[in-house]
Parts: C-alpha cells; structure tokens; sequence
C-alpha cells in the first residue's frame, strides 16, 4: 500500500512537472514565434480578389475580367442552412471553442500515434482562416504550431460571425470559384438564397477536396461526401429526418455556368480592361472594381446587327468561296467523329458550322455540332453563285446540288426560327460607332463582324482614308474663308505635274465626266473631286490644315497637298466621329468617352466622367448674363463700348458651372454645313438614307481610289453615327463597292432602330443668316420674273450684290425644288 501511495505521489509530482515543462515550453515557444507571427488586424480590412466586371448604366453585364470568380457575401447575407452546412462539414464546435478544437487535435495526435502519419483533422475554421490568409499548406510541425498560435491571434481580435464571413469568402471551391457566393454561380447559376438543401451540402462538402469531390468532374464522389454532410446535418439536429431524406433522394443538378454577358460589347470591354489595366495595373483584375460605360443596350445591339448584316450582304454580293473542309459523312461514319470535328470549329458571331448530309433538287440537310439537324430551303441557297474574284461571280446557281455535296462543312446563319441561311466567314471588314454630339458619349461601338475571330479593333486602331467623306471639313473652312454655298468653282479637268511622282497626277470626278461652273452645294452633293481640289487649292493648304484641326484632327497626320480635299489623311472611325459632332451639336468640340464612372468593390465611387458638353442655350445665356452686368458698371458719358469689348471686359463666375464645350467653328458655319449635307440625303449620293422617312439627318458618302474604303459618316441633332466597310489588308472592294453601296446601308440599318423611337428635331437657323433667291447657273441673285430660281442661304454679310441677267429659263436646274417663284426674294 506504501508502495502504491509513494508511486502515485511521484506520477503525480512527474506529471505536474511535465505539464509545468509543457506550459513552459507553449509559452517559450509562442514568446520565440509571437514575434515572427503577422498581425491580424489585417483581416479587418481584407480585399478578396474579386474580377474586374464592365456594366452598362442599366446593370447588364458586358464583360468580367479576371483569373478568380469571386462574388463576396456579408455574414446577414448568407442563409442559415448553409452556414449550419459548412459548420456539420468542417466545425460543428466553431461556435463553442477559442480558436483550437483540442478534441480535434486529441482525434490527430492519436491518430498520429497509432499510424505514424499526420492527419489533416484537427484544424477548425478559425485555425483554416490562419492558414489561407497568412500561412502555406504544407504539412510541418512549424506551420501547424504557427496556425494554432495564429488562431488564438484571430479569435482575440475578431467576433465568430467575421471569421466565418472571412472562410466562406476566401475558400477554393473548383472551377475558378472562390467563396461560396461564386461557387453557388458557377455550380448552379443562382444567388445562395436560391439553392436548395442538397445543394447547400454540396457545395459544403467541397473545401475538404475540391477536385475530388466536384460535382462536375466527378458527380459519384460529390453525391457520396454531399451525403455525408446531410447526415452530419441530421446527426446534429440541423435538419428534420424529412429533409434530410429528401436531399438525399434529390438528383445531382449541378453544371458548369459561366456568368452570363448579358450585352454583347466585347469591343468596348476590352476597351475598358485596357484603359483599367493602364490606370491600375494588375490590382485591376482583382480589386473589384465596377466600371460603368456610356453604352446603350438597344443601340449597341442596333449597331452588331448592322455591322453584321452589311459584311453579309457584301459577302453574297461576291459569290460564294466554297466549304471550310470536308467531312466523311457516308454509311459507317463515325458520328461521334463528325461531331467532334464541328465542335472543333469556332462559331463566328451568329455562324455556326454545320456539314451537309445530302443534297435535293433546291434544298439541302445538313447537322449541327450539338447534333441537331437543319434543313436550307433555296432561299437560304439562291444566292450562292461561285466567287471567281472581287469584281466578278460565276452563274447563277439552279439547284442545291450545283453549290454543296454531302460532306461539305460550311458555315449558316438562322434567319428565324426554323429558317436557315447559307453563310460564310465574311473576309471583308467593317466598323461602326455611334455617340451623342452634346458630350460625346459613346452609345453604340463594334469594331469587326466577330471580336473574338479578330481583336483588332476598327474604331479606334484602324488608320483609313476617308475619301468624299472629309470634304465637308474643306467646305467648312471655305465658308469661314468667305465661300457660300452658292460660290461657283469650275468643275473641270486639272492636271498637277510633281517631280517626285512618276507620272502627272490627274484627278477626276467618279463617274469620269466633268460638268463646267458648279455651285458649292451641288459640288458636295454630287461629291464632285475636281470642285474640292478647286477649293482647296484657293484657300490654301496651310489654311485648311490649321482650321481642319479644330475639328479634332491630328495635323501632323494630314498630307500637305491638295489630296488632302479628296481624304487622303489616315483617319480611324472614331475620329471621323468626332469631326462630325461639330456640325451636328452646332460648332462645339466634344471629346468621345466610354466609361460613365467607376466603383470600387465597396461601391465607392471612384472615378466620375465630367465631359465637356455643347451647349448652344448656355452660350446665350452666359452671354446676355454679361451684357446685363456690363450694362450696370454705368459706362461714362459719351463713351462708346462695343458688346464684343463689354463681353472681354465682363467676367461672370457662376457657382457649379457647367463643363462647356468649346466652340470650334460657327453656329452660322454649323448650320449651313448641316443644310448641304441634308442635301446629300435629299437628292445627292445618300439619297438611300430616304427610306427612313426623316427630313433631320444629313451626311457624306466617302470612296477612296479603287473602292478600297467605302464610308458613310451621318447624323441628327441627337446622334452621330461613322460606318465603314474595307479590307484589313487595304485591297480593293470591287466595282461599285462605293460608300452608298456598302457603308450607307450598315448606317441606315442602325439608325432605323436607333432613331426609332427619337422626334425629328428641326434644324434652328441661328442669327446672321438670310435666305434669298438665286440663279442656280451664276449663284447671283435671281430676277424677279425667273423661274428656275432656287433659294440659298448666306451669312448676312455674304449675301450675293448683284444680280443675274433677267432671262427666262424654260428649264428647272436639277435643284429647283427649292425654289418657289412666289417667294419675295429676300426672306429673314
């Protein structure tokens, strides 16, 4: 008995020894670590990696950017099914112990002795959140007393609720998902409030092996451990014996969802990711932020249609350039095979690749990659006669036979439902941009047929010369020089000898004819070159050059000779726009934008556009504003101030001004500029653009020399639009390929829709202009008794002196619609 009593004091002395060692050593050794250990109040300020996401002003989603799918819950946010979820399935104790489960480790050190090999159990939530935030994954001793140590850190500093919100937003769940928000999205395309208990406990069950246990990859396995952690769930009394039979019973649902783009705009994305990434760097991708652009849905939708539509009809234009390839598709296919191999192809905008079966009479059956079988009826066929070259196609085709064979892989586009079309791969390229001439806002941008076929980006990187397109920018320095619309310049043949040139540069008219003395207006109506090289050549290259820059151009870009009339300068499409604007906001230089305003992953905003904005109401107003102040600083007696000195001398501070454009060019220039363009649609080159029923828009067709850029550049008061049509490699279009042809239908498709639902807005005539009766042959003005008389319109200082010679005309000039011989000649 004294034994027993004396060994039991000794245990008990050892062991109180031991655990006074133990404690030593814990605390030596948190002393010796507590040092290296990071400080946690980092977590209290945490930034997840969530991607960079692109919105229209309405919330739809244009693009996401980023290598992390990460949608970031508040605690309040998450349901509480899935919470009790992750705690059956990783920490049902995490409420109730302070960081370190000591069962837990208890469980892994016994596990340890008895197999030799270290075992992950032990960790819980908390000493999780250490490892994922501050530490590796690599099983050591070290790093695991570190993660215990950390722990502890973390419970001091933060409530239970913050350290599970910090778990359930940092953890990897597969597939790119990280956190529960974008694992609930990714797996099941739905928020978390919308998943049911099934899915909850999947999604709980993959922290512990996402590869292993993913419901994608591996649907067994997810369904074996999603059963375990309902039977977790039941065990603990989280759920009643009918729910959890029936999660149990509840087949697996999940599939791989992207996020769904909700705008199809990946031009404009990528312009937003460019300009994030210049101003960011890589925290772009991963800081959360939220930019905003300027683009319309409906618009941009208009425009991709257009663009598409307009490099279509080019294409059927031209002749059909046969199949991409050919597929084995006779008794004992490989049907498997042929699927394989469509799906190997890309779908390029709304093409899908697709092989023919067989062929009958006028129709053809075909199937696509997912397996579904079309039929093409002759309507979807007809056009298809054989590509020879640019200007030339081969016969008319009379049957389905004549065009496809069983096997050939082709590409078709669906007209309506049920309704197919034969297609091919347009190798023409085009652009289109929209934006609003008050501030320039871009509303509607697609920069090629299909953005991820070609990134190259039309609008803003392709350099091509604007042909007829950009005399309205000589006309309008010709009119600020003291030309009218009404100037006669001799439309006849020119002949420039240069030593550098090989050959004389002689220009000519598109149609080859010369037509003698042309009124301006008609010369830009009829677009009509040698008129231009006139004009250009009268007032003066340099001249030109430093007025054509006002409208946004680059002059160091512009050719320092008289080809400059013709469009010769390299411009891209966006510039086009930009020019343009002038003449339709009524003389104001506006800058194009994209990006509305940016928010941080709090919804901070960060970044706010202040655009500069043409506003003809504000110049009035702020102009009486300071002749009213002038006129009370009481001027002395007998002294005379003129209101252009009274508006120097006055300056009026207004608080919360707004961001005013400047004003580049005259309203009376706007204005007249405006009205010979809307003659272009009315009876010139654009009369195309009739068909849309609206007497408000006014444009100019371009061609360069061999149709290797077709141009319309059109507006309203309300919208500019720029259309293009060329080849990426500057090769000719073909015959009669000129700007009416194939750019002025793109435009008109866009703004059928675009305008659709916009009042027309009439033209304002600004002050310091008069409208009087001409002789459409000398531009004088006309006798009273002349009939063929039309009405022009000047600047008040312009107006024509003298008289034409009073002859009677039988004949009316081709313009003499605008003409009324029972006008008075003279009209304020």
């Amino acid at each position: 008995m004294k034994f027993i009593r004396t060994l039991t004091r000794r245990v008990f002395l050892a062991s109180v020894i031991l655990l006074v060692l133990g404690v030593g050593a814990v605390a030596a050794t948190y002393f010796y670590l507590s040092p290296q250990l990071p400080s946690v109040e980092v977590l209290r300020d945490v930034h997840f990696q969530v991607p960079l996401q692109v919105y229209t002003q309405d919330q739809q989603l244009i693009a996401e950017y980023g290598s992390k799918k990460r949608d970031p819950v508040k605690y309040a946010e998450i349901p509480d099914t899935m919470i009790k979820a992750i705690l059956a399935a990783e920490d049902d104790r995490f409420f109730h112990h302070p960081g370190v489960d000591y069962q837990g480790i208890l469980r892994a050190a016994l596990n340890l002795i008895m197999t030799g090999e270290k075992a992950q159990g032990g960790s819980t939530i908390t000493m999780q959140v250490a490892r994922n935030f501050f530490l590796s994954s690599e099983k050591t001793y070290l790093r695991k007393i570190n993660e215990i140590f950390l722990s502890f850190k973390i419970e001091k500093k933060l409530s239970k609720e913050e350290i599970l919100e910090l778990y359930l937003n940092k953890i990897y769940l597969g597939n790119r998902a990280y956190g529960i928000g974008s694992a609930a999205k990714t797996y099941y395309g739905a928020p978390l409030d919308e998943l049911t208990l099934a899915q909850y406990a999947m999604i709980a069950g993959l922290p512990k092996a996402p590869s292993s246990f993913n419901p994608i990859a591996n649907p067994e396995r997810a369904v074996i451990r999603r059963d375990y952690v309902l039977k977790r769930m039941r065990g603990l009394g989280y759920i009643s014996e009918a729910e959890f039979q029936a999660a149990r019973s509840e087949p697996v649902s999940a599939r791989l969802s992207r996020r769904s783009i909700d705008l199809d705009a990946p031009f404009i994305g990528e312009m937003v990711r460019s300009f994030m990434y210049e101003r960011y760097g890589e925290d772009a991708y991963t800081s959360g932020f939220k930019v905003y652009v300027t683009i319309d849905p409906e618009r941009q939708l208009a425009a991709q249609e257009a663009l598409r539509q307009a490099l279509l009809s080019y294409e059927h234009r031209h002749g059909f350039r046969g199949p991409v390839e050919q597929i084995d598709v006779g008794p004992g296919s490989d049907f498997e095979n042929i699927l394989a191999r469509l799906d190997a192809l890309p779908v390029v905008g709304d093409l899908r690749p697709a092989v023919v079966l067989y062929t009958e009479d006028q129709r053809a059956q075909g199937l696509l990659a997912n397996g579904d079988q079309f039929e093409l009826g002759w309507e979807g066929l007809s056009w298809a006669a054989p590509y020879l070259n640019t200007n030339r196609i081969g016969s008319a085709p009379e049957s389905a036979q004549d065009i496809l064979t069983a096997g050939d892989v082709v590409y078709i586009k669906q007209q309506t439902a049920g309704t197919w079309q034969l297609g091919q791969i347009p190798h023409v390229s085009g652009a289109i941009v929209a934006l609003d001439p008050e501030d320039g806002a871009i509303v509607a941008l697609s920069g090629g047929y299909d953005f991820f076929h070609s990134k190259f980006n039309r609008v803003t990187q392709a350099k091509r010369q604007p042909g007829s397109s950009f005399k309205p920018f000589i006309y309008s320095s010709a009119l600020e020089k003291g030309f009218t619309p009404a100037s006669i310049i001799n439309d006849a043949p020119v002949v420039f000898d240069d030593p550098g040139l090989e050959t004389s540069w002689r220009p000519e008219n598109y149609s080859g004819r010369i037509y003698g003395p042309t009124r301006l207006r008609e010369a830009l109506t009829r677009s009509r070159n040698l008129v231009s090289i006139r004009l250009l050549q009268s007032i003066g290259i340099p001249y030109a050059i430093r007025y054509v820059q006002r409208f946004g151009f680059d002059p160091e870009r512009l050719p320092r000779d008289l080809s400059l009339s013709l469009g010769s300068a390299a411009v891209t499409p966006l510039e086009m726009a930009t020019g343009y604007a002038v003449f339709a906001n009524g003389g104001f230089r506006v800058t194009p934008y994209f990006i509305q305003r940016i928010e941080d992953m709090d919804g901070n905003t960060v970044f706010e556009a202040d655009p500069a904005i043409a506003c003809l109401p504000c110049e009035e107003a702020e102009k009486e504003a300071r002749l009213a102040a002038a006129a009370e600083a009481d001027p002395p007696p007998d002294t005379e101030i003129s209101a252009q000195a009274l508006t120097a001398m006055t300056t009026i501070e207004e608080p919360d001004e707004p961001n005013l454009a400047e004003r580049v060019i005259t309203a009376q220039n706007a204005y007249l500029m405006t009205d010979m363009m809307q003659d272009v649609v009315r009876r010139g080159t654009a009369r195309r653009a009739l068909q849309l029923g609206r007497k408000d828009i006014a444009g100019k067709t371009g061609t360069t020399n061999d149709q290797r850029d077709a141009w319309f550049a059109g507006f309203n008061h309300e919208l500019v639009a720029i259309s293009w049509v060329g080849f990426d490699d500057g090769g000719p279009l073909g015959n009669r390929e000129t700007g009416g042809h194939a750019a002025l239908p793109m435009w008109i498709e866009f703004m059928r829709s675009a305008l659709a639902d916009m009042p027309e807005t009439e033209l304002e005539q600004p002050q310091g202009l008069v409208t009087v009766r001409i002789d459409p042959q000398t531009g004088l003005l006309a006798p009273p008794s002349q009939r063929n008389a039309v009405f022009e319109i000047f600047r008040h200082e312009h107006v024509p002196q003298r008289q034409a010679p009073d002859i009677d005309e039988s004949v009316a000039s081709p313009d003499s619609e605008r003409g009324d011989e029972s006008s008075p000649q003279l009209l304020f």
